[in-house]
């Protein structure tokens, strides 16, 4: 670890070095490239610095044990800084995990209705509003692409962008079956129901991630309908695309331009073309994956909504919450918190091997 943290050290100071370089800094590509790997060095390369700092506070504190009149202002010193070196090793550790790919990126949202009816349609809007929310705390920027309404005004179906830093790397973890348990206001009986909502997190992928060739995908358009005023309901603005060689298909009718929701279609096809080929490529670690938290899988289910006993529990790690009522406001960091600490716990047992 030693070794490979006094590398990224010289890298950074030679980072630092170019910064300064006019051929760099009047080359914005140039400057900016070094810029971003300055940043991703600056943070382990401080924390192995500090880490040299207290070592070497310690080894002249213990080099003092032997004067008599410096016993005691040593081993003062040794008290404090003997906790902070293993606690420093741990950040690094860390720290040098292997990174996800994507997790600076943005990311496409899907939420479906499952078992329920028109009780996982509700849900469904009520699990959307929820990301709004977490979203707004983390000043994220939300856009709604697409979205299918129930006869109850809960949602079959709805689809946004969300856009901001690293959200990725935040919203992964929401992947799966959110399962939700209470009594639906249709119940006269006051029974608890069971019904299921499921959650897709996409990396939006970029044009260099997924190559689409025009003559592999056909584009058709249709009359948008829902809520949109009556021009919407008369032009022929919503999309249809589907990419022929996967049938994959996408439709977007959130504009009122049919060219706005071709941009936004290709955007959902592309990170779902993105997410078919990490699939393919993820395949042989799935087993691996199976023992950090859980593989991901959409069918997987990962939490329990149970409203009458104001309790969320994430099945991955065995975490339980008596606040579902501060979850459903956006509140949902401590579980994120939780669930990233145990991947990086588990990462760190098998030795830094990225899931």
């Amino acid at each position: 670890m030693i070794d490979r943290l006094q590398q990224m050290e010289q890298r950074y100071e030679e980072l630092s070095a170019q910064l300064s370089l006019p051929e760099v800094v009047n080359d914005r590509e140039k400057y900016q490239k070094a810029g971003k790997a300055l940043s991703d060095l600056e943070t382990p390369v401080m924390k192995f610095r500090e880490l040299k700092q207290v070592r070497a506070g310690l080894a002249e504190a213990r080099a003092m044990l032997a004067d008599p009149e410096m016993k005691a202002m040593a081993e003062e010193e040794i008290a404090k800084l003997a906790p902070r070196a293993p606690a420093l090793e741990e950040e690094i550790k860390v720290m040098l995990l292997p990174k996800d790919p994507n997790d600076e990126k943005n990311v496409i949202l899907e939420i479906r209705a499952g078992t329920g009816g028109d009780e996982a349609s509700l849900f469904a809007a009520e699990i959307f509003r929820m990301y709004q929310r977490f979203a707004e705390q983390h000043k994220w920027k939300i856009e709604l692409m697409s979205m299918s309404e129930s006869g109850v005004g809960g949602y079959k179906e709805v689809i946004a962008i969300i856009e901001g830093e690293r959200v990725y790397s935040q919203m992964k973890w929401e992947s799966g079956v959110h399962r939700v348990q209470r009594v639906p206001a249709t119940e006269t009986q006051g029974r608890v129901h069971t019904s299921a909502v499921t959650v897709a997190v996409l990396p939006e992928a970029e044009e260099v991630d997924v190559k689409i060739e025009a003559k592999d995908i056909r584009i058709d358009t249709f009359c948008s309908s829902g809520p949109g005023g009556q021009s919407v309901n008369t032009t022929y603005s919503a999309v249809r695309i589907t990419h022929i060689p996967t049938n994959t298909v996408v439709s977007c009718q959130d504009e009122k331009s049919q060219i706005k929701n071709r941009e936004k279609g290709m955007r959902v096809l592309r990170s779902r073309l993105y997410e078919q080929e990490m699939d393919k490529q993820n395949a042989e670690l799935a087993q691996a994956r199976k023992q950090q938290v859980g593989t991901g899988d959409r069918s997987e289910k990962i939490r329990t909504y149970n409203f009458p006993q104001n309790r969320l529990t994430d099945h991955r790690i065995g975490l339980t919450l008596h606040q579902l009522d501060q979850v459903m406001e956006g509140r949902l960091q401590p579980i994120v918190d939780a669930l990233i600490t145990h991947y990086q716990a588990e990462q760190l047992k098998a030795g830094g091997k990225a899931a």
